[in-house]
């Protein structure tokens, strides 16, 4: 695959416009937790996965990464919690899929009973993720085209649609609901609470290093694939940005809905524009972007955990692959946990409370990855350090190294600390099943392998 493919495999597996009105609740401080996010997460995810990749392009990702510095046993771990930490995530994403499609209804107040409507959720969910399953079971060349069409079409295209809209509401001097004040940009930190939120920023950022066990299909990766992460890196924080701005502009902020605002802020822009038929479109489209990025995480974890299973460390159930050699077993295990997962929206008292403390599960395991996966790439530096690195952090040294490594370290666990804490902003019910759900579901996990 070339540059561009690859680019939007990355978009894909990192953009999604759902997670937008969670921090368009923070106003023009979430400019800051955007930046924040990108300096002290985003940046050195892409440039130690840059250096890894290219210096191990051996199929297997972060478990050979980890596994050469501290051993199979936690290079297991580190894909373990890649893996299922997108397994737990499934449902919630999925959840936008179905209020996409919801609010092709004929009207907002029809559209919005419906997304709220549980059995309704856990249907689409389930026929979404298994439609994504089926095109991943026929091989890497149907999964990559459908994650890169349905990036363009799902994800950038009404990205770039929202901010158009949003810029164009706003140049025309219409009143905005947001506080474009300059002392509004720096967030109250008195409120610890308000941190919780803007802690699930960094799982926006996750997955730029899940395209790694693709390395082997890219032309020139010493070169094409840091090109990539840079191209896709830029565009990220761009939609981020502008596309959270926009919903704020027209969204009061006592009304932001995590699971329905999207929808919503689409709606309200069209109709004030007289475009109020584009609504079932966008909302397809939007579906058809959950599609695709769905297709990109059934294959590229699962992908990742089958390189173990080749080496002996899986059951034999495990191992199985399809005449198009896809990861058949684990696909199919994969797809029996997220069935069970998304009963649990049927189970919480709502559907956003659900997506809250399912999407806070899934944070919390990733960031652990994330810590092995930083202090990983430091400690190769010397374990290693004659292994050739196509693209490097400092021509020369490891101060670079080290100074990057360190800084994604503290923000993945600045982060990981604040996930723990219930939001002040939605209800999530009891707090002792919040903290139960969150601490039992880690330590199962992190203790599985």
């Amino acid at each position: 695959m070339g540059v561009f493919t690859l680019a939007m495999i990355n978009v894909s597996a990192i953009v999604s416009l759902r997670g937008m009105p969670a921090e368009s609740t923070y106003g023009l401080s979430s400019v800051f937790y955007y930046i924040f996010a990108a300096v002290f997460f985003l940046v050195p995810v892409s440039l130690v996965a840059a250096e890894l990749t290219t210096g191990w392009p051996q199929k297997g990702g972060v478990y050979r990464w980890v596994g050469e510095a501290f051993g199979k046993k936690w290079g297991f771990l580190a894909i373990w919690l890649q893996w299922i930490e997108s397994t737990i995530w499934f449902p919630t994403v999925l959840t936008f899929a179905a209020v996409s499609l919801a609010f092709m209804g004929p009207g907002q107040r029809w559209d919005e009973a419906l997304a709220a409507n549980k059995w309704y959720v856990l249907i689409v969910v389930l026929c979404v993720y298994w439609a994504a399953t089926l095109l991943n079971l026929r091989g890497m060349k149907t999964s990559a085209g459908v994650t890169k069409w349905g990036t363009i079409i799902g994800t950038i295209i009404p990205g770039a649609i929202l901010i158009l809209l949003g810029l164009g509401y706003w140049a025309g001097g219409n009143p905005i609901l947001l506080d474009m004040s300059w002392d509004k940009l720096v967030p109250d930190m008195s409120n610890f609470n308000n941190l919780v939120l803007a802690a699930s920023i960094f799982l926006f950022y996750a997955g730029m290093e899940m395209s790694a066990v693709h390395v082997k299909d890219v032309n020139n990766p010493g070169r094409n694939y840091p090109l990539a992460i840079l191209i896709s890196a830029i565009i990220t924080v761009l939609i981020f940005v502008l596309g959270t701005l926009a919903i704020g502009f027209i969204i009061p902020n006592s009304q932001i809905n995590l699971v329905q605002s999207l929808l919503i802020t689409y709606d309200s822009y069209f109709s004030f524009f007289g475009l109020g038929w584009m609504n079932w479109i966008l909302a397809l489209a939007l579906a058809v972007g959950v599609l695709a990025q769905v297709t990109a995480w059934v294959g590229g974890p699962s992908k990742g955990l089958y390189q173990v299973g080749l080496a002996g460390n899986l059951p034999p159930v495990m191992q199985k692959r399809n005449k198009n050699n896809v990861q058949m077993g684990i696909l199919f295990i994969q797809g029996g946990i997220v069935t069970l997962l998304s009963i649990m929206f049927v189970i919480m008292p709502s559907v956003q409370s659900a997506y809250q403390i399912i999407s806070q599960l899934t944070i919390i395991l990733y960031l652990i990855m994330y810590m092995l996966m930083f202090s990983a790439a430091i400690v190769l530096r010397y374990k290693m350090k004659g292994t050739a690195r196509p693209f490097r952090l400092g021509k020369k040294g490891n101060g670079l190294m080290w100074t990057i490594g360190t800084v994604g370290f503290c923000g993945a666990l600045l982060a990981f600390i604040l996930s723990f804490v219930p939001p002040s902003q939605i209800s999530v019910g009891s707090n002792t099943v919040w903290f139960s759900v969150l601490i039992i579901g880690c330590v199962v996990v992190v203790g599985a392998p």
